[in-house]
């Protein structure tokens, strides 16, 4: 540990090459946090895909990583599927490997969540969800504004996430519906904001695209009560031709419109206040990603241990899409246009 933690990446996908790998090049070169890392190359095992050799990466498979390093002082970037991530799971567990940073969701429903969840205690992991929204600087700002009271008791909650997925979902990524891709990321935080809460009702359509139909890919929309007595209401469009990630909280006495960066382009959000003293704009740096994963190689380095503070939140957000999918009905069947 005195030399710094390992990385493993497990699956070279979007999410592994795309989005962890160069944040770990940035934590890595960072004068405040490559203390936190191991002087040796990241680690990457993906069967499936081939990737540009470089200097700071080394191909494997879990269990040649297994044999190069010990386990025990490495961090593995579980970036597989939703769909299937138990049985990889198992086998790292197996291998001996306890540090886990696994890609949102958790599992796409409450069987699998119950399946990962068996297989941490069996092997005694310690899992931390890559849900970077319940830590980014907006988010912070919101909880902040919420515990001071400024602005009276929060009563409504309105999340709107829409960005064109075509061919991604084209490629069927793993993700089998609209509920599975931005949804964890925003009902994870409607929960953090407003508290514990059952799902009141959900619905969404197919995506049509190139003459085919893909079945729950093109919409998802829920509400949720909380015990609070806050309502939320979260909608995403996978088919729009713009993207945005825009948060409201309405309040007894204001309102807070906060846009999360609309995709990792750019690392800025914004904060507008609306009060009877009018409307102000506050713009956050919020590399949101990368702040996450610089905490969780923090909770590692310090012993971790487990569970990990916003497990529980992970699991529910789970729970709550599976009711949510269950009481989407399916809407009429969707023709693609004669070609």
């Amino acid at each position: 540990m005195a030399d710094g933690l390992r990385t493993l990446l497990v699956g070279m996908g979007r999410a592994g090459l795309g989005l962890h790998l160069p944040v770990l090049r940035r934590l890595r070169a960072g004068a405040d946090t490559a203390r936190l890392f191991a002087a040796a190359p990241v680690l990457a095992a993906d069967p499936q895909r081939s990737w540009p050799p470089a200097a700071d990466l080394r191909r494997v498979t879990p269990a040649e990583a297994a044999r190069l390093l010990d386990p025990a002082d490495c961090v593995v970037h579980l970036c597989t599927p939703p769909t299937a991530r138990a049985a990889v799971l198992d086998g790292l567990g197996r291998l001996g490997f306890r540090r886990i940073l696994v890609e949102k969701p958790l599992a796409t429903d409450a069987r699998g969540l119950d399946d990962l969840l068996a297989v941490r205690d069996r092997h005694g992991l310690d899992l931390v969800v890559v849900a970077q929204w319940l830590g980014s600087r907006l988010t912070d700002r919101l909880r902040t504004v919420l515990a001071t009271g400024a602005y009276g008791p929060l009563r409504t909650v309105h999340v709107v996430q829409r960005k064109p997925r075509f061919s991604r979902s084209l490629a069927a990524d793993g993700h089998p519906t609209a509920f599975d891709i931005e949804l964890p990321h925003s009902l994870g935080l409607c929960l953090a904001l407003a508290g514990p809460g059952e799902v009141t009702g959900a619905g969404g359509t197919d995506m049509v695209v190139d003459g085919r139909v893909l079945p729950r890919l093109g919409s998802a929309w829920l509400k949720v009560e909380h015990r609070s007595g806050v309502w939320t209401r979260i909608r995403s469009d996978m088919t729009s031709p713009v993207r945005e990630r825009r948060v409201t909280l309405e309040l007894a006495g204001g309102t807070l419109i906060g846009h999360y960066p609309g995709s990792e382009a750019d690392s800025y959000a914004q904060l507008i206040t609306i009060d009877r003293d009018g409307e102000t704009t506050e713009l956050l740096h919020d590399d949101s990603l990368t702040a996450f994963v610089r905490r969780a190689y923090r909770y590692f380095a310090a012993g971790g241990g487990g569970p990990h503070p916003d497990l529980a939140v992970n699991t529910e957000v789970v729970r709550l899409l599976d009711r949510a999918k269950a009481a989407a009905r399916p809407a009429a069947p969707v023709r693609a246009a004669a070609r």
